[in-house]
């Protein structure tokens, strides 16, 4: 990012204009969900409030902050000055297929896919793009090695259900 583009305190308003319309949009959806207390006193829409509460106080400091003088102390950004689009559509891939197809292949086979894509799409965005078979079987058997134990602490340990590919539980 240019010296210019990123201490702009017109870039920097939108930002913070951004967060504010973020925390309006969490706050409606706040709305829509019951209040009714349950354990603790709380019901489900207290922490989308708070959220959406300390989001609008700091869209607010952020759109006051850029108009007094803009974001004081910005570091240069230490990526790229231009988007890696190849490694963003690996890393979109792997988001979108976990999100259509975790009732499908259930939730370790899907995270599992996300991993391995996302991994492409870091890899490509440092140019050591790996589409050999074998990183593919490595990245894979990662991504279910971290994707099991998430899944298993959630479902036997917590009694969350999440989707899995059997209806033993143990996938």
């Amino acid at each position: 990012m240019t010296e210019h583009s990123s201490r702009s305190p017109t870039l920097q308003t939108l930002v913070g204009l951004g967060v504010v319309l973020l925390a309006l949009g969490l706050g409606w959806g706040a709305s829509t969900l019951p209040s009714d207390a349950g354990y603790g006193g709380v019901g489900p829409n207290f922490l989308p409030w708070v959220v959406s509460a300390v989001l609008l106080v700091c869209g607010v400091l952020c759109v006051l902050h850029a108009r007094t003088g803009g974001f004081r102390d910005l570091e240069e950004g230490s990526g790229d000055a231009r988007a890696h689009w190849a490694g963003f559509v690996w890393v979109s891939a792997g988001l979108l297929l976990n999100a259509a197809l975790i009732t499908t292949l259930g939730f370790i086979l899907s995270c599992a896919l996300c991993f391995v894509l996302a991994v492409r799409g870091f890899r490509s965005a440092e140019g050591r793009l790996d589409l050999r078979p074998v990183a593919w079987l490595r990245d894979t058997l990662i991504g279910v090695a971290v994707a099991a134990p998430v899944y298993w602490m959630f479902t036997k340990m917590l009694a969350i259900n999440l989707p899995g590919l059997t209806s033993t539980g143990w996938l």
